[in-house]
């Protein structure tokens, strides 16, 4: 019975601190019409501004996950050479899953330039948490069509630190984009173990104008 007991606290333990780290009601945070934000990584700083008129839903969803600290401690795993710089994954499986809510898919209005971002998918309403950096002009993504959608809908654009994205390991290549469950699952602890050379998000947040 006591062992129960001490389950049943530790199951409440960790509902009450994923409830602190999200709620559904973030999810209904409209962003402005523009905004900037500061993401400081392991290879220095770089700034990026939103427009919602490119992707109303995708946009909204970027300051959500910035305005509510999602992206501290948050591994730039997939880094491909001369094609884009993915990240996304929480550390927190709870938080990670809590924010994989898709959105609504939106047509691409402006084009996949280099250092543009725009959110990673997989389907239909998929785009939620992880999102990649065009290290290049990337047009193709403008239009591939698979899985029942069609294109990736940029958000938001580096306006500094463009030096410091381009800094980003990127000696595993595609290696850690097809391990994405196992990231999933263990997290941080797996990626530092095995793969110490992975560029890390340290927090972001919006700059005041």
């Amino acid at each position: 019975m006591k062992n129960k007991i001490l389950l049943l606290v530790g199951v409440v333990l960790l509902t009450s601190c994923a409830t602190k780290k999200f709620k559904e009601k973030w999810l209904e945070k409209e962003a402005p019409a523009t905004f900037k934000a500061r993401f400081e990584t392991t290879q220095g700083s770089f700034d990026i501004e939103a427009n919602r008129e490119w992707s109303p839903k995708g946009v909204d969803r970027l300051y959500q996950l910035i305005k509510y600290g999602y992206y501290d401690d948050v591994a730039i795993y997939r880094v491909v050479p001369d094609f884009v710089a993915q990240f996304g994954i929480h550390n927190d499986s709870l938080i990670n899953k809590s924010w994989q809510k898709g959105i609504v898919d939106e047509p691409v209005v402006q084009k996949n330039d280099a250092m543009t971002l725009a959110f990673a998918r997989g389907g239909v309403e998929t785009r939620s948490n992880q999102i990649f950096i065009n290290l290049k002009d990337n047009y193709r993504l403008d239009e591939l069509t698979y899985s029942g959608v069609s294109g990736f809908p940029v958000i938001a654009k580096v306006i500094e630190g463009k030096e410091n994205v381009m800094k980003f390991y990127s000696g595993y290549g595609d290696k850690l984009g097809r391990q994405q469950e196992k990231i999933n699952k263990n997290g941080n602890t797996f990626l530092r173990k095995n793969y110490p050379k992975v560029d890390y998000i340290i927090t972001a947040y919006l700059i005041k104008e």
